[in-house]
């Protein structure tokens, strides 16, 4: 995981995502130690109006192993300022043959070493 200081903030977010996932699907490690990697230990996300914390995040690694789903992050715009990204990306999933896409409005703080301490996130599918 790169440190959020000195890296493009499109990039960032991109990568993120990407390899939090990739290394969710790699093999059957413990997914409390792929979260902690990427998050703070009192993670908080907000994603439309639903809390999730650490615990939530590790129960939702049970379905996306289960489904295994491709990714790519199409990132339109990215601010940084700080620990604080500012983001608009599209989530590109295959999962079962089926293609998803889910556009993002993402605010979130992250520390010095790339790992999230909050989010806000806003979402809404998008045409595939």
């Amino acid at each position: 995981m790169r440190s959020l200081t000195g890296t493009d903030p499109a990039r960032f977010v991109a990568d993120f995502f990407t390899s939090f996932t990739a290394d969710l699907l790699r093999d059957d490690a413990d997914p409390a130690l792929i979260v902690d990697r990427y998050h703070t230990a009192d993670v908080v996300q907000v994603a439309d109006g639903n809390v999730i914390d650490r615990d939530k995040l590790i129960a939702h690694t049970r379905p996306v192993r289960k489904n295994r789903p491709t990714i790519r992050v199409e990132v339109h715009d990215a601010v940084a300022d700080g620990e604080l990204i500012a983001a608009r990306y599209t989530l590109h999933a295959r999962q079962r043959g089926r293609d998803l896409a889910v556009e993002v409005c993402f605010f979130g703080r992250f520390t010095p070493d790339g790992r999230m301490r909050s989010a806000n996130m806003l979402t809404r599918a998008v045409a595939a």
